[in-house]
């Protein structure tokens, strides 16, 4: 029960609508209690013939006590009901808010179809135990309290026995609880793998049916499909028992107030109103003996759900500091010093950049080209701060970069990633996302400089065109600048450009520079590329092999060199001839 303890916050919010929902129930149940009692009356005076109200008065109180308890079960629903509602809209919200802030390496870490497990399927059993699972449990106390007292006033000796077989259901439910909570932890790990693996499918649909796997995929879902039905009805199997084994014991409750009841009839002890009002009060606690082992089933559901998402809000977050965003005035210049980092990735041993030492002036521009692996995107990752350096630091203006909030920091970085991700929105929105609200005239001129803007003049709706998911509608070209764009129309102080040309051509990419060339002017730019021409005009250039940094100068002195940074020029060019011809 202490993963649930988080619920409290969440509750105590809302405690004024509950308390309101116990006072409808506690009113609905005690007209519901008073039933029974016409009922024994009516029955009493009809086989003594003898009337103290008329039948139809019977009725009359009878309907009007079932309306009314009615009515406030209505309102019950109406608060109880609604404030879980309320409470699952705030837990997704939560949810959602945290997983904005975590570090990537808890996306490392998670996968999507796990997360969005949590966000759906936990979620959804937390509120079902707040909704649900509070009214019922709520009703039960309450209708097992008043009706109990007043069988105990009609007849005490008939109530203990007829009481003894319920007891038994609560024996079984808690031998039950037991493997219901693990069986039920099984299957929502399952449910996460499932989840996993059809967004993974989905999201990579193309790639399925460009290799013809589309029957090797259902395969491999109707297997993890199995396990997920294996699991859920291996917890059915559980749960099953329950409705049988509590009709049972209700059942034989009535059995014995009818044979000891009838013994107390003969012997004028007891009358057949009492009986049947036995009866009704007996099948009037048949409900809440299920529904305590309905909600037992949802507190067993509930309580690794809840776990499930703890694990996740507790994470430890990216704080980006952002209390007073609108006073934040921090004028970075763009000096960027690397001072003997090393750097290994979460829960690993290798390090994957070893010793960098590097100096890059405000306003300069730096080339890093590399091997498959080296290294080159995870250093630029530590200037984003999207890993924390494990060695020595990095210095923004002469100041240790921890010493920037994030928000700060990435605020005047404009980072283009090897993986353009564009939102299924207009191709204007993307382009805008930095921004509130959107400003045409820099628009226009962002795209241009990306080499985008012919292709959006060709677009039926120019800037207002919708993409599509992850921009499913463009080419792998167009994708690339829509997201050069991006980074261009935020106009930061630091441009980092990750690999972000591989998929233009050749003629595109030499326009695109050139347009770039004047947007880096007094602008602190990093170039990340396989390509030699893409990085051969930076003022500064690097080799990165292994993770350390084996060359740097400038294109003319690396050539000279003769190493690395020589040969992959001069196999792109025998590259480049051999296209040509």
């Amino acid at each position: 029960m202490r993963d649930l303890k988080p619920l409290l916050s969440y509750l105590k919010v809302y405690r004024k609508k509950l308390y309101l929902g116990f006072l409808f129930i506690l009113l609905s149940i005690t007209c519901q209690s008073i039933y029974p009692m016409i009922i024994g009356s009516a029955i009493d005076d009809i086989s003594k013939n003898d009337f103290r109200y008329s039948l139809l008065s019977y009725i009359s109180m009878g309907l009007g006590l079932v309306i009314i308890g009615g009515i406030f079960l209505f309102f019950t629903r109406q608060t109880i009901i609604v404030v879980s509602r309320e409470i699952e809209n705030d837990l997704r919200n939560k949810f959602f808010s945290t997983l904005q802030f975590l570090p990537k390496s808890f996306f490392d870490k998670f996968s999507t179809g796990d997360i969005m497990a949590r966000a759906n399927n936990d979620i959804n059993n937390v509120r079902n135990l707040l909704g649900p699972g509070i009214m019922y449990s709520v009703q039960t106390f309450f209708r097992t309290v008043i009706i109990f007292s007043i069988l105990v006033s009609i007849d005490f000796k008939i109530t203990v026995i007829a009481l003894i077989p319920l007891l038994f259901i609560t024996l079984f439910v808690y031998k039950v609880m037991k493997v219901t909570y693990k069986r039920s932890l099984l299957v929502q790990e399952a449910f996460s793998n499932m989840s996993t693996k059809a967004q993974e499918n989905f999201s990579g649909i193309r790639v399925v049916k460009s290799y013809v796997r589309e029957k090797f995929e259902i395969n491999e879902f109707t297997k993890i499909a199995g396990d997920y039905q294996k699991k859920s009805l291996s917890l059915a199997r559980i749960q099953s028992y329950s409705f049988p084994m509590m009709f049972l014991f209700t059942g034989l409750s009535i059995i014995l107030v009818i044979y000891f009841g009838g013994l107390g009839v003969i012997n004028n002890t007891f009358s057949i109103g009492n009986i049947a009002e036995f009866v009704v009060y007996l099948n009037q606690l048949t409900w809440p003996m299920i529904a305590l082992g309905w909600v037992t089933n949802l507190v067993q559901r509930a309580i690794p759900s809840m776990k499930r998402l703890t694990d996740i809000m507790e994470w430890k977050s990216d704080t980006l500091n952002c209390d007073g965003l609108n006073k934040t005035n921090i004028d970075i210049e763009g000096n960027i010093e690397f001072k003997n980092v090393f750097f290994k990735y979460p829960d690993t041993d290798n390090y994957v950049l070893k010793d960098i030492n590097l100096f890059i002036p405000r306003g300069s521009s730096l080339g890093i080209i590399g091997f498959t692996g080296s290294g080159k995107t995870t250093l630029i990752n530590l200037i984003t701060r999207l890993y924390e350096v494990s060695e020595g630091e990095i210095l923004l203006d002469g100041k240790n970069i921890k010493d920037f909030s994030r928000y700060e920091l990435r605020k005047a970085i404009g980072m283009v990633p090897q993986e353009s991700f564009l939102f299924s929105d207009t191709i204007g929105n993307n382009i805008a996302y930095s921004s509130e609200s959107i400003d045409e005239d820099l628009l226009i001129k962002s795209s241009a400089i990306a080499g985008l803007q012919k292709d959006i003049e060709d677009f039926p709706e120019k800037f207002f065109t919708k993409i599509g998911e992850r921009g499913i509608t463009l080419s792998g070209g167009q994708k690339q600048r829509t997201s050069l764009a991006r980074a261009v129309y935020k106009n930061p102080k630091i441009l980092i450009l990750d690999d972000s040309l591989s998929s233009v051509d050749t003629v595109t990419e030499k326009e695109i520079l050139k347009n770039l060339s004047e947007f880096m002017k007094n602008r602190t730019t990093i170039i990340v590329s396989h390509r030699t021409a893409t990085i051969m005009d930076c003022d500064k250039i690097i080799v990165i092999d292994d993770g350390k940094i084996v060359e740097q100068g400038t294109h003319n002195e690396l050539c000279e060199q003769k190493g690395i940074y020589y040969r992959l020029y001069m196999k792109q060019i025998i590259e480049q001839e051999l296209k040509e011809i």
